[in-house]
């Protein structure tokens, strides 16, 4: 998968793109991750990406032409593959695990991480990208929220994890009819007084795969009750 990164704040990116299973996607050559610096795709001497908005208001909007000019030379880059475009907005469509999982089957991605106040409605308008909230809050800037998706698509991709069993049985997952994870343990067996449940020493595999379908429907239903299908 090629991503590709538009942003006033290209340190913001470059520092976790090296760190953990992103930098292990690029070792594998799975992603190829380039990042773009927006004030590159200005034509002032100032290298403006922002101006005060119409009808006046607080902060500053960002400018329709440097956005639609680099969205355009970046798909330039690789006409044939143009990629799906997504811009960070809080009235985007809720991110979820089934728009990771979607959106991994995509060969190229393009993100555009906004700023400041917002942006000009025309970038919407001229280059029709899908819009993307992680929810009902609000951040400084899409970086956050762009940094969000890239990693949370790009685990999802063959052979970045290295254990693709440990995706399905996930929160969220299809395979585990989207409900929360089961509890997880590992060494001491006992701490402070808790011990680890017996079933999960028991080596009856049948029974411990029983025990944590038991348990990822207790925990939903006890933490995200909203995430239970209606019986």
């Amino acid at each position: 998968m090629r991503v590709d990164i538009l942003t006033i704040f290209p340190r913001m990116f470059e520092g976790v793109l090296t760190e953990s299973m992103l930098k292990i996607a690029q070792e594998k050559h799975i992603l190829r991750a380039k990042i773009h610096y927006l004030r590159d795709f200005t034509t002032d001497r100032h290298k403006s990406v922002d101006d005060r908005p119409y009808g006046g208001g607080p902060g500053m909007v960002m400018k329709v032409e440097p956005v639609v000019t680099a969205v355009r030379a970046i798909r330039q880059d690789e006409p044939e593959n143009p990629g799906r475009l997504l811009m960070m907005c809080p009235r985007g469509k809720k991110f979820d695990q089934a728009y990771a999982h979607e959106l991994s089957a995509a060969s190229r991605l393009i993100l555009i991480a906004g700023h400041y106040e917002g942006y000009d409605e025309r970038i919407v308008d001229c280059l029709q990208p899908e819009l993307i909230s992680l929810g009902d809050f609000v951040l400084t800037g899409g970086e956050l929220p762009a940094l969000a998706v890239i990693d949370a698509v790009v685990r999802l991709l063959p052979g970045v994890l290295g254990d693709e069993d440990s995706i399905k049985s996930e929160s969220f997952a299809p395979d585990n009819e989207g409900l929360l994870e089961y509890p997880q343990y590992t060494r001491p067996a006992e701490f402070e007084g808790q011990k680890v449940p017996d079933v999960l020493v028991s080596g009856n595999h049948a029974r411990v795969a029983e025990w944590r379908r038991e348990q990822a429907r207790l925990k939903t239903r006890q933490q995200r009750p909203d995430l239970l299908k209606p019986s």
